[in-house]
Order: structure tokens, then sequence, then C-alpha cells
């Protein structure tokens, strides 16, 4: 009976500690579905920014190529979370290039008043910031779910079962010292 009673004990910490990696990955999904979203949404930006400001090829060129670097990042993942902090850095740091490439594309608008009137400019502008905005919220989503997550491997005495059984600690979305500043936008 205290043979079954153990075993009974550790199954139930087990899959509580399953459930919780699970849990992750599942948030990771969420915030690969709307850093996904965001990268969608350049292609449509960009062409249409190129038909009012073809001299622009420069600015176009660089959104273009970091739009590119963040999507293989972001399929290098294979839709799970990032296990390491290398890898999760890696991701972050080419969503960075996306966001500094975007500041500068949408930086054009500002030259272009036909272009600022656009519906279809305007219309992508707004969706952009929405992600922008689910992008954050997210990440946000993806921490909680890690904080519970690494809290229970560290926890009396699931953390006993989770050594046993190999579970290691998962890596938080960090900000990037100086994160909190605006970016730059480059003036002509």
């Amino acid at each position: 009976m205290i043979v079954t009673a153990i075993v009974m004990w550790i199954t139930v910490l087990f899959n509580g500690i399953t459930r919780s990696d699970e849990h992750i990955d599942g948030r990771w999904a969420q915030v690969e579905a709307v850093l996904q979203r965001r990268l969608d949404l350049i292609p449509q930006l960009v062409a249409t920014v190129q038909n009012y400001a073809t001299h622009e090829q420069e600015t176009l060129l660089g959104v273009a190529q970091a739009r590119a670097r963040a999507l293989g990042t972001l399929e290098g993942t294979a839709g799970a979370a990032p296990k390491s902090r290398k890898a999760l850095e890696s991701l972050e740091q080419a969503q960075q290039h996306v966001t500094s490439a975007l500041t500068q594309l949408l930086a054009i608008a500002e030259h272009y008043p036909d272009l600022k009137a656009n519906a279809s400019f305007l219309t992508l502008q707004s969706q952009l910031e929405g992600t922008e905005n689910r992008i954050t919220v997210e990440r946000q989503r993806y921490n909680d779910a890690v904080l519970a997550y690494n809290a229970r491997l560290r926890i009396f005495p699931s953390n006993v079962i989770a050594n046993m059984f190999g579970f290691e600690l998962r890596e938080y979305f960090e900000s990037k010292v100086g994160a909190e500043e605006p970016v730059v936008v480059p003036t002509r």
C-alpha cells in the first residue's frame, strides 16, 4: 500500500511538471503565431510604401533582409520553445532588427504626404501596431508559464522528481539593456 502511494505521488508530481512544460510550448506557439503575423504584414507594407517611395530602395531592402532573418530564426525553433538562452537571444536579436527596419520604413511615410493618407497604408500600419501589442501580451503569457514551471522545478518535493527525470529550468524573454529607450529614426 505504501509503495502504491509513493508511485501515485511520483506520478502526480511528474504529470504536473510535464503539463507545465507543455504549457510553456503552448504559450510559445502563441508567441510564434503573433511574430509570424508581424512577418506576414511586412511584405504588404513594403509593397504599399514602394509604390510611393521608389527611390527608398535601401530601406526597403533592409526591411526585407530583416524579415528574412527573423523568419529563418523563427522557423529554426521548429515549433518548440527555445531551451537555451542563446537560442532565445538569437530570436530576440532578429526581432530587434525587424523592429528597427520597420521604424525606418514607417519614418518614410513622414516624407510622403500621399502615402500617409493612403487607406491601405493606414490599415497595415494599424494592424502592425495591434500586432506589436499582441507580441507584448504573448511574451508576458509565455514568461508567466515559464515562471510557474520554474517554480515547480525548484519547490520541494517536485524538485526531487524534476531532478530524477531530467527536467531543466526554462529561459524567460528578457528585454535587452536599453530596450526601454525609443528607437532613433535617422533623419535626412
